[in-house]
């Protein structure tokens, strides 16, 4: 990961146009080939970013001043100028091992894991925790025309949760074995929000009982 905090100006341009006026800011560049830009404050949220795969390409404008554009699968631009560069930094993070997920939220994945069809008429489970080069997809399943299907499961369905079952998606559609590769992203309450987000990118959203699941699951029914 590469952390450039500088004073520098912001200009995308895509299917909006956002500026951010000059201003010292922290830039990330992450091994996943996207690039994040923060403010000291709003919280966890970037100002503007560009998600993978994209392309820097570094060069110096007309005046002078360093300037990188950040272009994206669809051809967005990010045009980043650095005024001064304060801190200029690699770092290699090594391999992450993933978010370790709370106890409601896993045994969430497992009962689900085991009785996939409760999300869509059909659907059969093909593995818990599939990998990724960007981490694990929680299941990977097969609907009832065999077609592939990436299962998100959050306790609570935001903005963020879409965001990262877009970017499975993106990378398992470039595998010739799996795609097409559609996704349910599968919560105990999914925000507006999100449903919008994921509607809008075809992404089909599930609420899950978990009550009802674990009522699937008696232990009284088990011989071991």
């Amino acid at each position: 990961m590469r952390l450039v905090i500088a004073n520098c100006q912001v200009d995308y341009a895509g299917r909006l146009t956002a500026h951010l006026p000059m201003a010292t800011r922290l830039i990330l560049v992450k091994n996943d080939g996207s690039v994040l830009i923060h403010s000291d404050g709003g919280s966890y949220k970037p100002l503007n970013w560009m998600s993978p795969p994209c392309r820097v390409v570094e060069g110096t404008n007309d005046d002078g001043v360093v300037e990188w554009t950040v272009t994206g699968k669809d051809d967005d631009t990010l045009r980043i100028l650095l005024e001064v560069v304060h801190h200029d930094t690699v770092h290699d993070l090594g391999v992450d091992p993933g978010l370790q997920k709370d106890g409601v939220e896993k045994h969430l994945q497992e009962l689900l894991a085991e009785h996939p069809a409760t999300l869509a008429e059909g659907l059969t489970l093909v593995r818990r925790e599939y990998p990724t080069a960007i981490g694990p997809v929680d299941l990977m399943c097969r609907d009832a025309r065999g077609a592939s299907v990436a299962v998100e499961i959050k306790r609570r369905g935001e903005i963020d949760g879409v965001e990262q079952l877009t970017r499975y998606l993106e990378l398992l559609n470039r595998d010739p074995k799996l795609r097409p590769v559609r996704g349910i992203f599968a919560a105990q309450e999914i925000k507006p929000q999100a449903r919008v987000l994921a509607t809008d990118r075809g992404i089909t959203c599930a609420v899950v009982d978990y009550d009802a699941l674990r009522g699937m699951d008696d232990p009284s029914a088990r011989l071991f």
